[in-house]
Protein backbone atom coordinates (compact mmCIF):
# COMPACT_ATOMS: atom_id res chain seq x y z
CA UNK A 1 0.00 0.00 0.00
CA UNK A 2 1.27 3.37 -0.56
CA UNK A 3 1.49 5.89 2.19
CA UNK A 4 -0.53 8.52 0.07
CA UNK A 5 -2.31 8.91 -3.14
CA UNK A 6 -2.47 12.01 -5.51
CA UNK A 7 -6.56 12.12 -4.53
CA UNK A 8 -5.93 11.76 -0.74
CA UNK A 9 -3.59 14.17 -0.38
CA UNK A 10 -5.64 17.25 -2.44
CA UNK A 11 -8.78 15.71 -0.68
CA UNK A 12 -6.98 16.82 2.63
CA UNK A 13 -5.61 19.86 1.30
CA UNK A 14 -8.40 21.24 -0.56
CA UNK A 15 -5.55 21.02 -3.41
CA UNK A 16 -6.22 20.87 -7.45
CA UNK A 17 -4.34 18.06 -9.63
CA UNK A 18 -5.02 17.43 -13.57
CA UNK A 19 -2.90 13.67 -13.28
CA UNK A 20 -2.63 10.52 -11.06
CA UNK A 21 0.10 9.46 -8.82
CA UNK A 22 0.82 7.75 -5.24
CA UNK A 23 3.45 8.34 -2.70
CA UNK A 24 5.81 6.20 -0.40
CA UNK A 25 7.19 9.24 1.68
CA UNK A 26 7.07 13.00 2.52
CA UNK A 27 9.61 15.10 2.18
CA UNK A 28 10.37 19.20 2.58
CA UNK A 29 13.97 19.05 1.71
CA UNK A 30 15.08 18.61 -1.89
CA UNK A 31 18.82 17.48 -0.80
CA UNK A 32 17.33 14.19 0.97
CA UNK A 33 14.15 13.63 -1.28
CA UNK A 34 14.18 9.87 -2.33
CA UNK A 35 12.16 7.99 -4.63
CA UNK A 36 8.62 7.76 -4.10
CA UNK A 37 8.56 11.18 -1.76
CA UNK A 38 5.66 13.83 -2.06
CA UNK A 39 7.96 17.14 -2.09
CA UNK A 40 6.36 19.68 -0.33
CA UNK A 41 7.74 23.07 -1.46
CA UNK A 42 7.72 25.45 1.40
CA UNK A 43 9.18 29.24 1.92
CA UNK A 44 11.43 29.75 4.62
CA UNK A 45 13.34 32.45 5.77
CA UNK A 46 15.73 31.91 3.92
CA UNK A 47 15.25 29.75 0.60
CA UNK A 48 11.81 28.72 -1.35
CA UNK A 49 11.04 25.31 -1.71
CA UNK A 50 9.48 26.17 -5.52
CA UNK A 51 13.16 26.37 -6.71
CA UNK A 52 14.32 22.97 -5.94
CA UNK A 53 10.59 21.17 -6.98
CA UNK A 54 12.39 20.52 -10.45
CA UNK A 55 15.56 18.93 -9.08
CA UNK A 56 13.08 16.87 -6.67
CA UNK A 57 11.32 15.37 -9.23
CA UNK A 58 14.20 14.26 -11.49
CA UNK A 59 15.76 12.54 -7.68
CA UNK A 60 12.66 10.34 -8.14
CA UNK A 61 9.98 12.41 -6.19
CA UNK A 62 6.90 10.80 -7.34
CA UNK A 63 5.18 14.71 -7.06
CA UNK A 64 4.98 17.97 -5.33
CA UNK A 65 2.67 20.04 -3.44
CA UNK A 66 3.34 23.61 -4.76
CA UNK A 67 1.54 27.04 -4.51
CA UNK A 68 2.88 28.49 -7.42
CA UNK A 69 3.56 26.30 -10.91
CA UNK A 70 7.71 26.20 -11.64
CA UNK A 71 8.50 26.99 -14.60
CA UNK A 72 9.33 23.65 -16.83
CA UNK A 73 7.59 21.26 -14.07
CA UNK A 74 5.34 18.47 -15.36
CA UNK A 75 1.60 19.26 -13.78
CA UNK A 76 0.26 15.98 -14.06
CA UNK A 77 3.42 15.69 -10.91
CA UNK A 78 1.78 18.91 -9.12
CA UNK A 79 -1.04 19.15 -6.46
CA UNK A 80 -1.52 22.91 -6.56
CA UNK A 81 -2.70 24.42 -3.31
CA UNK A 82 -3.30 28.18 -1.82
CA UNK A 83 -0.12 27.48 0.86
CA UNK A 84 2.14 24.56 1.08
CA UNK A 85 2.45 25.49 5.27
CA UNK A 86 -1.22 25.09 5.43
CA UNK A 87 -1.07 22.12 3.10
CA UNK A 88 1.34 20.48 5.55
CA UNK A 89 -0.41 21.00 8.21
CA UNK A 90 -3.54 19.62 6.91
CA UNK A 91 -2.01 16.89 5.64
CA UNK A 92 -0.31 16.18 9.27
CA UNK A 93 -3.91 16.61 10.55
CA UNK A 94 -5.16 14.17 7.79
CA UNK A 95 -2.74 11.70 8.56
CA UNK A 96 -3.61 11.45 12.34
CA UNK A 97 -7.35 11.35 11.37
CA UNK A 98 -6.54 8.03 9.79
CA UNK A 99 -4.55 6.66 12.12
CA UNK A 100 -6.02 4.16 14.46
CA UNK A 101 -3.01 3.34 17.26
CA UNK A 102 -1.77 4.97 20.15
CA UNK A 103 0.25 8.26 19.96
CA UNK A 104 2.90 9.12 22.76
CA UNK A 105 4.06 12.86 22.56
CA UNK A 106 7.33 13.97 24.75
CA UNK A 107 8.53 17.54 25.22
CA UNK A 108 10.48 19.07 28.10
CA UNK A 109 13.56 21.36 28.85
CA UNK A 110 16.08 17.79 28.29
CA UNK A 111 16.03 14.75 27.04
CA UNK A 112 13.46 15.23 24.75
CA UNK A 113 15.46 13.30 21.82
CA UNK A 114 16.53 10.51 23.59
CA UNK A 115 12.96 9.72 25.35
CA UNK A 116 11.74 9.73 22.18
CA UNK A 117 14.16 7.57 20.75
CA UNK A 118 13.64 4.95 23.62
CA UNK A 119 9.97 5.39 23.26
CA UNK A 120 10.49 3.61 19.70
CA UNK A 121 12.48 1.31 20.78
CA UNK A 122 10.25 -0.22 23.44
CA UNK A 123 6.91 0.37 21.54
CA UNK A 124 8.44 -1.44 18.53
CA UNK A 125 8.50 -4.35 20.28
CA UNK A 126 4.82 -4.21 21.18
CA UNK A 127 4.00 -3.56 17.07
CA UNK A 128 4.80 -1.28 14.35
CA UNK A 129 5.79 2.09 15.46
CA UNK A 130 6.19 5.74 13.69
CA UNK A 131 8.65 8.25 15.49
CA UNK A 132 9.92 11.30 14.33
CA UNK A 133 13.30 11.17 12.59
CA UNK A 134 16.31 13.33 14.65
CA UNK A 135 15.04 16.70 16.20
CA UNK A 136 11.45 17.22 13.92
CA UNK A 137 9.89 18.94 16.82
CA UNK A 138 8.62 22.40 15.26
CA UNK A 139 6.11 23.86 13.26
CA UNK A 140 7.52 21.80 10.25
CA UNK A 141 8.46 18.82 12.35
CA UNK A 142 5.26 17.69 13.51
CA UNK A 143 3.11 17.89 10.83
CA UNK A 144 5.61 16.51 8.26
CA UNK A 145 6.24 13.36 11.05
CA UNK A 146 2.28 13.05 11.22
CA UNK A 147 2.25 13.31 7.03
CA UNK A 148 4.46 10.42 7.02
CA UNK A 149 2.35 8.29 9.64
CA UNK A 150 1.59 5.14 8.04
CA UNK A 151 -2.46 4.72 9.05
CA UNK A 152 -1.73 0.83 10.07
CA UNK A 153 1.13 1.58 12.55
CA UNK A 154 0.55 0.68 16.30
CA UNK A 155 2.53 3.39 17.33
CA UNK A 156 3.06 6.83 17.18
CA UNK A 157 5.21 8.56 19.01
CA UNK A 158 6.10 12.84 18.73
CA UNK A 159 8.38 15.01 19.66
CA UNK A 160 7.92 18.32 20.27
CA UNK A 161 9.92 21.33 21.21
CA UNK A 162 9.09 25.29 21.82
CA UNK A 163 11.70 28.69 22.66
CA UNK A 164 8.02 30.67 22.98
CA UNK A 165 5.00 29.98 24.50
CA UNK A 166 1.96 29.27 22.62
CA UNK A 167 3.85 27.21 20.33
CA UNK A 168 3.40 23.57 21.85
CA UNK A 169 -0.20 24.34 21.41
CA UNK A 170 -1.07 23.67 17.75
CA UNK A 171 1.46 21.22 17.63
CA UNK A 172 -0.91 19.46 20.46
CA UNK A 173 -3.97 19.84 18.66
CA UNK A 174 -2.80 18.05 15.87
CA UNK A 175 -0.88 15.22 17.16
CA UNK A 176 -4.10 14.18 19.76
CA UNK A 177 -1.66 12.18 22.50
CA UNK A 178 -2.86 9.47 24.40
CA UNK A 179 0.14 9.82 26.61
CA UNK A 180 1.92 13.28 27.14
CA UNK A 181 5.13 12.92 28.39
CA UNK A 182 7.23 16.46 30.19
CA UNK A 183 10.87 14.95 30.92
CA UNK A 184 11.79 18.22 33.10
CA UNK A 185 11.63 21.81 33.60
CA UNK A 186 15.01 23.66 33.54
CA UNK A 187 16.35 26.89 32.44
CA UNK A 188 16.57 26.62 28.79
CA UNK A 189 15.61 29.25 26.28
CA UNK A 190 15.71 31.88 29.45
CA UNK A 191 16.05 34.82 26.79
CA UNK A 192 12.59 34.34 26.22
CA UNK A 193 11.00 33.63 29.88
CA UNK A 194 10.82 35.44 32.78
CA UNK A 195 10.79 32.36 35.27
CA UNK A 196 10.36 28.21 35.26
CA UNK A 197 6.73 28.76 36.22
CA UNK A 198 6.58 30.29 32.97
CA UNK A 199 8.49 27.32 30.99
CA UNK A 200 6.58 24.74 32.52
CA UNK A 201 3.19 26.74 31.90
CA UNK A 202 4.61 26.51 27.93
CA UNK A 203 5.88 22.85 28.31
CA UNK A 204 2.34 22.25 29.62
CA UNK A 205 0.61 23.32 26.10
CA UNK A 206 1.19 19.75 25.20
CA UNK A 207 -2.11 18.72 27.58
CA UNK A 208 -4.18 21.23 25.17
CA UNK A 209 -4.70 18.51 21.90
CA UNK A 210 -4.67 15.27 24.53
CA UNK A 211 -7.47 12.82 23.67
CA UNK A 212 -9.60 12.09 26.42
CA UNK A 213 -9.18 10.25 29.44
CA UNK A 214 -4.83 10.86 28.15
CA UNK A 215 -2.32 10.38 31.21
CA UNK A 216 0.35 12.73 31.61
CA UNK A 217 3.55 11.68 32.64
CA UNK A 218 5.13 14.26 34.98
CA UNK A 219 8.88 14.83 36.30
CA UNK A 220 7.80 14.02 40.34
CA UNK A 221 11.12 15.63 41.43
CA UNK A 222 11.34 19.06 39.98
CA UNK A 223 9.63 22.34 41.81
CA UNK A 224 7.15 22.63 39.38
CA UNK A 225 5.09 19.30 39.78
CA UNK A 226 2.32 20.22 41.25
CA UNK A 227 1.93 23.11 38.56
CA UNK A 228 2.24 20.68 36.05
CA UNK A 229 -0.30 18.88 37.91
CA UNK A 230 -2.81 21.62 37.93
CA UNK A 231 -2.65 21.65 34.35
CA UNK A 232 -3.13 18.15 33.71
CA UNK A 233 -6.06 18.30 35.93
CA UNK A 234 -7.98 21.04 34.26
CA UNK A 235 -7.32 19.00 31.15
CA UNK A 236 -9.03 15.94 32.24
CA UNK A 237 -5.82 13.88 32.09
CA UNK A 238 -4.27 11.24 34.85
CA UNK A 239 -1.08 12.16 36.26
CA UNK A 240 1.75 9.51 36.70
CA UNK A 241 4.38 10.61 38.15
CA UNK A 242 8.23 9.18 37.46
CA UNK A 243 11.19 9.98 39.27
CA UNK A 244 12.93 9.55 42.88
CA UNK A 245 10.60 10.88 45.11
CA UNK A 246 8.17 8.29 47.42
CA UNK A 247 5.43 8.85 46.00
CA UNK A 248 6.35 8.60 41.85
CA UNK A 249 4.53 5.74 40.53
CA UNK A 250 7.69 5.25 38.33
CA UNK A 251 10.47 5.50 41.15
CA UNK A 252 14.42 4.88 40.64
CA UNK A 253 15.16 2.75 43.56
CA UNK A 254 19.00 2.61 42.53
CA UNK A 255 21.36 3.12 39.35
CA UNK A 256 24.67 1.66 38.84
CA UNK A 257 26.48 3.48 36.05
CA UNK A 258 29.67 2.40 34.26
CA UNK A 259 31.52 3.66 30.89
CA UNK A 260 29.18 2.51 28.80
CA UNK A 261 26.10 0.91 30.20
CA UNK A 262 23.17 2.08 32.83
CA UNK A 263 21.87 -0.49 35.67
CA UNK A 264 18.68 0.64 37.10
CA UNK A 265 15.99 -0.91 39.60
CA UNK A 266 12.98 0.79 39.61
CA UNK A 267 9.06 0.02 40.67
CA UNK A 268 6.89 0.89 37.73
CA UNK A 269 3.28 0.80 38.46
CA UNK A 270 3.83 -1.45 41.27
CA UNK A 271 5.99 -3.79 38.95
CA UNK A 272 9.53 -4.18 40.29
CA UNK A 273 11.71 -4.58 37.48
CA UNK A 274 15.83 -4.52 37.04
CA UNK A 275 16.71 -3.27 33.36
CA UNK A 276 20.00 -1.88 31.69
CA UNK A 277 20.24 1.10 28.86
CA UNK A 278 22.98 1.08 26.68
CA UNK A 279 23.97 4.54 27.57
CA UNK A 280 25.45 5.96 30.61
CA UNK A 281 24.32 8.35 32.85
CA UNK A 282 21.86 8.61 35.24
CA UNK A 283 19.86 11.05 33.09
CA UNK A 284 19.34 8.01 31.21
CA UNK A 285 17.90 5.85 33.98
CA UNK A 286 15.38 8.94 34.78
CA UNK A 287 14.11 9.41 31.26
CA UNK A 288 14.01 6.01 30.91
CA UNK A 289 11.41 6.31 34.12
CA UNK A 290 8.84 8.21 32.31
CA UNK A 291 9.30 6.04 29.10
CA UNK A 292 8.20 2.90 30.80
CA UNK A 293 5.47 5.13 32.63
CA UNK A 294 3.97 5.39 29.46
CA UNK A 295 4.33 1.99 28.38
CA UNK A 296 2.14 0.99 31.67
CA UNK A 297 0.12 3.31 30.58
CA UNK A 298 -0.56 1.89 27.39
CA UNK A 299 -1.42 -1.52 29.26
CA UNK A 300 1.93 -2.58 28.15
CA UNK A 301 3.87 -5.45 30.71
CA UNK A 302 6.99 -3.22 32.24
CA UNK A 303 9.02 -5.73 32.09
CA UNK A 304 8.92 -6.99 28.67
CA UNK A 305 8.81 -2.88 28.09
CA UNK A 306 11.95 -2.74 29.42
CA UNK A 307 13.69 -4.92 27.78
CA UNK A 308 14.72 -3.65 24.43
CA UNK A 309 16.52 -0.72 26.55
CA UNK A 310 19.43 -3.22 26.62
CA UNK A 311 20.53 -2.18 23.01
CA UNK A 312 19.60 1.54 23.46
CA UNK A 313 22.66 3.71 21.60
CA UNK A 314 23.05 7.14 22.45
CA UNK A 315 21.99 9.14 19.12
CA UNK A 316 24.43 11.18 17.22
CA UNK A 317 25.48 14.58 19.22
CA UNK A 318 23.87 13.25 22.26
CA UNK A 319 26.60 10.85 24.16
CA UNK A 320 27.70 8.72 21.41
CA UNK A 321 30.74 7.42 22.05
CA UNK A 322 33.80 6.39 19.82
CA UNK A 323 37.11 5.36 20.19
CA UNK A 324 40.41 6.87 18.68
CA UNK A 325 43.73 5.63 17.78
CA UNK A 326 46.03 8.09 18.10
CA UNK A 327 48.92 7.77 15.08
CA UNK A 328 52.75 6.86 15.50
CA UNK A 329 54.05 10.54 15.39
CA UNK A 330 51.67 11.42 18.06
CA UNK A 331 52.58 8.79 20.60
CA UNK A 332 49.74 5.94 19.59
CA UNK A 333 47.23 4.45 21.97
CA UNK A 334 43.55 5.40 21.87
CA UNK A 335 41.45 8.05 23.18
CA UNK A 336 37.98 8.12 24.20
CA UNK A 337 35.15 10.57 22.25
CA UNK A 338 31.84 11.11 24.06
CA UNK A 339 29.97 13.49 21.42
CA UNK A 340 27.28 15.80 22.97
CA UNK A 341 27.96 18.62 21.03
CA UNK A 342 23.98 18.69 19.59
CA UNK A 343 22.81 21.22 22.25
CA UNK A 344 23.25 22.07 25.56
CA UNK A 345 21.71 23.69 28.81
CA UNK A 346 23.20 23.99 32.30
CA UNK A 347 21.14 21.12 33.41
CA UNK A 348 22.27 19.01 30.59
CA UNK A 349 25.96 20.08 31.39
CA UNK A 350 25.89 18.53 34.48
CA UNK A 351 24.15 15.58 33.83
CA UNK A 352 26.95 14.75 31.10
CA UNK A 353 29.34 15.58 33.44
CA UNK A 354 28.31 13.97 35.93
CA UNK A 355 27.90 10.56 33.28
CA UNK A 356 31.81 11.60 33.14
CA UNK A 357 32.53 11.10 36.26
CA UNK A 358 31.31 7.30 35.45
CA UNK A 359 34.02 6.61 33.28
CA UNK A 360 37.53 5.46 34.33
CA UNK A 361 40.02 6.59 31.66
CA UNK A 362 42.98 4.13 30.98
CA UNK A 363 46.16 4.14 32.61
CA UNK A 364 47.64 8.02 32.38
CA UNK A 365 44.44 9.25 30.76
CA UNK A 366 42.11 12.40 32.31
CA UNK A 367 38.51 13.29 31.92
CA UNK A 368 38.28 16.23 29.78
CA UNK A 369 35.20 18.29 29.37
CA UNK A 370 35.21 20.68 26.25
CA UNK A 371 32.31 23.11 26.38
CA UNK A 372 31.34 25.47 23.76
CA UNK A 373 28.51 28.43 25.03
CA UNK A 374 24.85 27.76 26.12
CA UNK A 375 22.43 30.10 24.24
CA UNK A 376 19.28 31.52 24.83
CA UNK A 377 20.00 31.86 28.61
CA UNK A 378 18.97 35.99 29.18
CA UNK A 379 20.17 38.02 31.33
CA UNK A 380 21.75 35.27 33.85
CA UNK A 381 23.52 33.32 31.29
CA UNK A 382 27.07 34.80 32.96
CA UNK A 383 26.04 33.30 35.87
CA UNK A 384 25.11 29.84 34.69
CA UNK A 385 27.85 29.28 33.06
CA UNK A 386 30.31 30.07 35.51
CA UNK A 387 27.85 27.87 37.61
CA UNK A 388 29.35 25.11 36.29
CA UNK A 389 32.03 24.95 38.04
CA UNK A 390 30.84 23.53 40.75
CA UNK A 391 29.76 20.29 39.06
CA UNK A 392 32.89 20.05 37.42
CA UNK A 393 35.18 19.99 40.54
CA UNK A 394 32.64 17.66 42.19
CA UNK A 395 32.96 15.14 39.59
CA UNK A 396 36.42 14.82 39.09
CA UNK A 397 37.49 16.83 35.66
CA UNK A 398 40.79 17.08 34.81
CA UNK A 399 41.05 19.40 32.53
CA UNK A 400 38.51 21.81 30.85
CA UNK A 401 39.01 23.49 27.28
CA UNK A 402 36.26 26.62 26.74
CA UNK A 403 34.73 28.29 23.41
CA UNK A 404 33.14 31.95 23.23
CA UNK A 405 32.40 34.74 25.39
CA UNK A 406 29.72 33.17 27.85
CA UNK A 407 32.12 30.07 28.48
CA UNK A 408 35.02 32.90 29.14
CA UNK A 409 32.84 32.78 33.08
CA UNK A 410 33.26 29.25 33.24
CA UNK A 411 37.14 29.67 32.82
CA UNK A 412 37.22 32.45 34.86
CA UNK A 413 35.21 30.57 38.11
CA UNK A 414 37.63 27.56 37.70
CA UNK A 415 40.79 26.95 39.50
CA UNK A 416 43.89 27.25 37.16
CA UNK A 417 44.94 24.07 37.22
CA UNK A 418 41.97 22.69 35.75
CA UNK A 419 41.85 25.44 32.84
CA UNK A 420 42.82 23.56 29.46
CA UNK A 421 42.59 26.45 27.33
CA UNK A 422 39.95 29.06 25.81
CA UNK A 423 38.86 30.31 22.45
CA UNK A 424 37.13 32.88 21.25
CA UNK A 425 34.83 30.06 19.25
CA UNK A 426 35.04 25.98 18.49
CA UNK A 427 37.39 26.16 15.75
CA UNK A 428 39.81 28.28 17.22
CA UNK A 429 39.55 25.68 20.07
CA UNK A 430 40.42 22.89 17.45
CA UNK A 431 44.02 23.22 17.60
CA UNK A 432 44.49 23.50 21.44
CA UNK A 433 42.44 20.38 21.96
CA UNK A 434 44.08 18.09 19.40
CA UNK A 435 47.27 19.20 20.40
CA UNK A 436 46.59 18.24 24.20
CA UNK A 437 45.07 14.80 24.04
CA UNK A 438 46.86 12.24 24.84
CA UNK A 439 46.47 8.28 25.10
CA UNK A 440 44.25 7.00 27.53
CA UNK A 441 42.05 9.88 27.78
CA UNK A 442 38.27 10.70 27.70
CA UNK A 443 37.14 13.57 26.00
CA UNK A 444 33.38 14.97 26.16
CA UNK A 445 32.41 17.63 24.19
CA UNK A 446 29.21 19.65 24.53
CA UNK A 447 27.62 23.19 23.32
CA UNK A 448 24.70 24.62 22.38
CA UNK A 449 23.86 23.61 19.00
CA UNK A 450 24.87 27.59 17.64
CA UNK A 451 28.24 27.51 19.15
CA UNK A 452 29.04 24.50 16.56
CA UNK A 453 31.32 22.36 18.88
CA UNK A 454 30.41 19.45 16.31
CA UNK A 455 33.95 21.00 15.09
CA UNK A 456 35.73 19.98 17.75
CA UNK A 457 34.48 16.06 17.12
CA UNK A 458 35.15 15.86 13.75
CA UNK A 459 38.53 17.09 14.08
CA UNK A 460 39.08 14.76 17.14
CA UNK A 461 37.58 11.83 15.15
CA UNK A 462 40.25 12.76 12.28
CA UNK A 463 43.07 12.77 14.75
CA UNK A 464 44.29 9.18 13.32
CA UNK A 465 44.69 10.64 9.64
CA UNK A 466 47.02 13.82 10.58
CA UNK A 467 49.91 13.83 8.57
CA UNK A 468 53.03 13.34 10.55
CA UNK A 469 54.93 17.05 10.91
CA UNK A 470 58.44 14.97 9.65
CA UNK A 471 56.57 13.53 6.88
CA UNK A 472 54.07 11.18 5.24
CA UNK A 473 50.82 10.72 6.39
CA UNK A 474 49.76 8.03 9.24
CA UNK A 475 46.51 6.44 8.27
CA UNK A 476 46.01 3.98 11.34
CA UNK A 477 43.21 3.73 13.35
Amino acid sequence: MSLWTADAIAAATGGSLTGSFAVEGVSIDSRTVAPGDLFIALVGPNHDGHTHVAAALEAGAAGALVHMLPEGADRDRLILVDDTFDALNALGKAGRDRFGGKVVAVTGSVGKTSSKEMLALVLSAFGPTHAAVGSFNNHWGVPLTLARMPADAAYAVIEMGMNHAGEITPLSRLARAHVAIITTIAPVHMEFFDSLDAIADAKAEIFTGCEDWATAVLPRDIPQYDRLTHAAHVRGLTVLPFGEDMTAEARLLDASINAERTLIFAIIGGHKVTYSIGASGRHWATNSLAVLGAAHALGLPVEEAARPLASMAPPKGRGARHTVSLPAHAGGGTFVVVDESYNASPTAVAATVAALAAVNPAKGGRRIAVLGDMLELGDDAPGLHAGLAEPIQRHGVDLVFTAGPLMAHLRDALPPHLRGGHAADSQALVAEVCAAVRAGDVVMVKGSAGSRMGRVVEALLTLAETPDPAGGRDTSR
